[in-house]
């Protein structure tokens, strides 16, 4: 720690394998799963007070389904049309107490509009949109399929470090670094090796001094794909793939 400290540390049952935010209440959902229990879980929590919603929620169907998208505090979950395919199937709602309020396993997500999710109902051709309730699952009007999708408000980091002049505390390892402006800050993540492997790190720069840093993962094999976003003035990043933290900017 050099000056920034987390508002949100939160480990979750399993790893995190998804994580959907809610620009309208300013939610993040994270679907974690345990591969070697075939078990999967839902967890919410509010960016703004840190209050967590719930956590490590399931649901009937232990492994087959997953986060679809989320609006208006409404968490979707998918299924599957079948185990051995990946095509979404079905839809589940969940309300911000981790309430199922409906599920319809006919409707298939197409896209997130302004006005609530566009869905189709897979039984029936040709394909035809419209946009439900996402509390009632009840079909509103017709989606025209031009309206505007929900703006996430996210930022994700650029992998080109050719004008970003800046000394951290240790050496990258070649194309491991990744980096994203935010106002007066400059967040960083890299890959530098250690005696057994590699450590993943995370800095935040203010005036190229390091104000805060982490270590994502420590004493791995092989380098882990990006693990933080910035949505509105809040950092996310992932800790040892179970663990989300946010810091405020």
């Amino acid at each position: 720690m050099k000056g920034l400290s987390t508002s949100i540390s939160e480990k979750f049952d399993g790893m995190i394998w998804r994580m959907e935010t809610d620009v309208l209440t300013d939610t993040v959902f994270i679907e974690s799963r345990k591969a070697e229990d075939r078990l999967v879980s839902f967890s919410a929590i509010d960016l703004k007070s840190g209050v967590i919603r719930y956590k490590n929620l399931a649901v009937d169907e232990k492994w087959l389904t997953g986060i679809e998208t989320a609006y208006n505090g409404i968490l979707l979950l998918h299924g599957f049309q079948n185990e051995s395919s990946p095509v979404h199937k079905g839809l589940t709602a969940i309300d911000g107490e981790g309430k199922i309020l409906w599920s319809n396993y006919s409707y298939a997500f197409d896209y997130l509009s302004d006005r609530g999710p566009v869905i189709y109902n897979a039984q029936l051709q040709p394909k035809r949109l419209f946009i439900i309730d996402a509390f009632t699952g009840d079909n509103i009007q017709a989606a025209s399929g031009f309206e505007p999708e929900i703006d996430k408000q996210i930022a994700y980091p650029d992998s080109s470090f050719e004008n970003l002049n800046v000394q951290l505390p240790v050496q990258a390892v070649a194309n491991s670094k990744h980096y994203l402006r935010y106002g007066k800050f400059i967040i960083v993540s890299l890959h530098a090796v250690n005696n057994s492997g590699f450590n993943q790190h995370l800095f935040v720069l203010q005036n190229n001094a390091v104000v805060f840093e982490d270590i994502l993962n420590n004493n791995i094999q092989k380098q882990q794909p990006e693990a933080f976003i910035l949505y509105k003035n809040c950092l996310l990043y992932i800790k040892n793939k179970s663990e989300l933290k946010v810091l405020n900017l």
